[in-house]
């Protein structure tokens, strides 16, 4: 079982930058598709970019160009660097991991997740 602890949230104005990190610890994290996925009040919860464990990633259109996915070179941390920040990027942020699918990938629900970190982006 891996588990997630997410960190680097805080509060940020105009088109900030942050860097979110997610410590995972357990096995089989090389084969795990691990992805940040975001709440904001009042809205359901939207994935805002995953990582396959080949190294592709997808992203929500509405970040696309401002955020980035990555792995760190031990792979046991995964990071989302976000820049321009928006108000509407407003949100909680969760961490999360899956096994990969064999036929269906890095798509479907995730059931691993960390704690979350809030991420706030004033105007």
């Amino acid at each position: 079982q891996v588990q997630l602890v997410e960190s680097g949230g805080g509060s940020v104005q105009g088109v900030g930058s942050l860097r979110l990190s997610c410590a995972a610890s357990g096995d089989t994290y090389s084969r795990n598709c691990m992805g940040w996925f975001r709440q904001a009040p009042g809205k359901e919860r939207e994935r805002v970019s995953v990582i396959d464990p080949d190294g592709s990633t997808v992203y929500a259109d509405s970040v696309k160009g401002r955020f980035t996915i990555s792995k760190g070179n031990a792979q046991r941390t995964l990071y989302l660097q976000m820049n321009s920040l928006k108000p509407e990027d407003t949100a909680m942020y969760y961490c999360a991991a899956r096994p990969r699918h064999w036929y269906y990938g890095c798509q479907g629900e995730y059931n691993i997740w960390g704690q979350g970190t809030q991420v706030t982006v004033a105007s």
